[in-house]
This record gives structure tokens, sequence and C-alpha cells, in this order.
């Protein structure tokens, strides 16, 4: 199975050096209860409803938190590199340790679906709020990559649900 992702590279973080600032504006996208631990969480518990529905369905919903997989290594690796650590915790410098509070509950394809365009609506919104805060082109260059990702994965959300509202 393969990560639902566009077909480009993302940019290395090998040659980010400590920048604490940008690495503190990026972990609100990590693990925090909005970020993309929540997402992979989300969308694994999804697929296993939808298996019953769509088995296709389900293994797209697997491609997805796959996806969203790679871009929490990518964050954790970019925010060591920028001398922020990587916590799974509710909000970034705390120690108020995550919890799956934001993961959708629902169960039917429709509202599951639903909650996953609200999801990668926002997520797509904290992501641009970030590049407006971003002064590091490096770090705003593998935010940039990791949006297009988010884009993709909310158009076929859309047209996800598209198909179980029509029918």
């Amino acid at each position: 199975m393969k990560p639902l992702a566009v077909d480009l590279p993302y940019p290395s973080t090998d040659a980010l050096t400590v920048d604490v600032r940008s690495g503190n504006i990026i972990s609100f996208a990590y693990a925090t209860l909005k970020g993309e631990l929540s997402a992979v969480m989300q969308y694994i518990y999804q697929r296993m409803y939808m298996r019953a529905v769509d088995e296709a369905d389900a293994d797209t919903m697997l491609s997805v938190a796959l996806a969203e997989m790679h871009h929490l290594d990518i964050l954790g690796s970019a925010m060591i590199r920028l001398g922020v650590p990587p916590r799974f915790v509710l909000y970034p410098n705390t120690y108020a340790y995550f919890n799956a509070s934001q993961v959708s509950k629902a169960t039917s394809p429709v509202k599951m679906l639903m909650d996953d365009v609200q999801s990668e609506m926002n997520a797509i919104t904290e992501y641009e709020k970030m590049l407006f805060a971003l002064k590091n082109e490096r770090v705003e260059a593998i935010i940039q990559r990791i949006v297009l990702d988010e884009q993709l994965h909310l158009e076929t959300f859309k047209n996800m649900l598209q198909k179980y509202s029509a029918g």
C-alpha cells in the first residue's frame, strides 16, 4: 500500500539548523489535538468501519493514514533539527500528554467523511497560518509540500462523500 500523496519529492530536513522559533511554529502540526497524529489515528479507526462497506474505500483511508504518518515523521525530524523536541502533547511546550479526544468517533461513512473533510480543511488552514508566521524558507518549503498532500486528501474525501451522499 502506498501513501496517498502528490507525486513530488518532499524537501529534505537535512540542511535545517537550530531555529527554535520555526520549530515551535510547526510543532502545532505534529502531535497536538488536531495534528498529524490525530489524523493518523482517525483514518486508521475509520478504515476498520469502512471495510464493512467498501474495501477499496477502506484502502483509501489507509493510504491517507500512511501519508499522514509520513508527515508526522517529516515534522518530527524537522523539529529535532530545529532544536525542538517532538513530543506527543496536547499543546506545544506543555507536559499535558496527547490523548485521542479529538479523533472522530463516527461510524457511518457519511459522518466519517464529513469529519474528514472538516479535518483536512482545518489542517490546510493551520498550515497556511504557519506559512504566514514562518521566516525560514527551508521550513516553509516543507510545509508547502505537506499542504499539497492535504489538498489531495481533501479532494479525495469530498469525492468519497459525494458518492456516499448520493446513495
